[in-house]
């Protein structure tokens, strides 16, 4: 059975980015399945694109081929790449920082650097273009790996994985009884904020489900949010309209409002500058 390849952009469904892609994707195989995993990711955000690819990849059969295509540097001499990690999957992206948390988190076990001389789309007018690798390198070359046309070592020299390009990942810290923190990313279609901070860490440092929890946010030192939240393990627990701490889907601590919005409801975002700080709450 041939692998899967499972697409995501920030190119959205606005205009036919995605069509042409996947147009040469079966253009090289027709049984070649193709899945969406998401075309909105932010503009240009390979932070994103990045957590976006750790966070559903383990799902995926074993052998998958994942395209990530978000690009800013696209036409430059960054490289353009396709990595295996270490638990067997694929990633075809170029090498801007999108890698930098399966690399940290799961592992990366080689990584090559497409040869466009063989790997790239020919003919079609696609000649003189250097705006669009999603579709004349990446879904190109994704597409001969998973068909089984080229093999992995097939696709270009590899190179020290050492040398990939990464974000920089915080690890959260516990000093004075404050666990200190990052917002690492947030749920665009609910509003909750997702941080860097393992639930295992968030316990054995001492929070326990059904406790209030002081949780203080700041942006670039900037105090943003200061109040009293319940932790717990599901939404349900708060009342409706009411934030609270929880457990996400990923094992990692998470802030929520009850059918509704943190992110909106108290103006606040995720990346860089946005720390938080939790600490037991004690009561008069």
């Amino acid at each position: 059975m041939k692998p899967i390849l499972v697409f995501q952009t920030d190119f959205t469904y606005k205009e036919g980015a995605i069509c042409a892609m996947y147009g040469v994707v079966k253009s090289v195989d027709r049984e070649l399945e193709i899945i969406d995993g998401t075309h909105e990711i932010p503009q240009y955000d390979t932070w994103s694109a990045s957590y976006r690819l750790f966070q559903s990849m383990k799902f995926w059969p074993d052998g998958t081929v994942f395209v990530s295509v978000v690009d800013p540097g696209v036409g430059t001499p960054r490289k353009a790449s396709v990595a295996k990690t270490s638990d067997g999957y694929y990633v075809v992206t170029p090498d801007n920082g999108s890698l930098t948390h399966l690399k940290r988190w799961v592992g990366i076990e080689e990584i090559r650097e497409i040869d466009e001389s063989v790997n790239r789309l020919r003919g079609k007018d696609t000649e003189g273009v250097a705006i669009f690798h999603g579709r004349d390198l990446f879904g190109y070359c994704a597409a001969r790996l998973a068909s089984g046309i080229i093999s992995f070592g097939e696709v270009g020299p590899s190179y020290p994985v050492d040398e990939i390009v990464e974000h920089e990942l915080r690890e959260p810290e516990m000093k004075d009884g404050v666990m200190h923190a990052h917002i690492e990313i947030g749920d665009p279609n609910f509003g909750n904020l997702w941080t860097n901070v393992p639930l295992n860490t968030f316990t054995s440092a001492g929070f326990a489900y059904g406790e209030h929890i002081q949780l203080v946010i700041r942006y670039q030192g900037e105090e943003r949010f200061n109040k009293v939240l319940l932790f717990e393990k599901s939404f349900g627990y708060a009342d409706k309209g009411q934030p609270m701490i929880y457990n996400n889907e990923l094992m990692r601590i998470a802030l929520a409002v009850n059918q509704g919005s943190f992110e909106k409801t108290y103006d606040l975002g995720y990346g860089e500058g946005w720390t938080l700080e939790f600490r037991k709450f004690v009561h008069d």
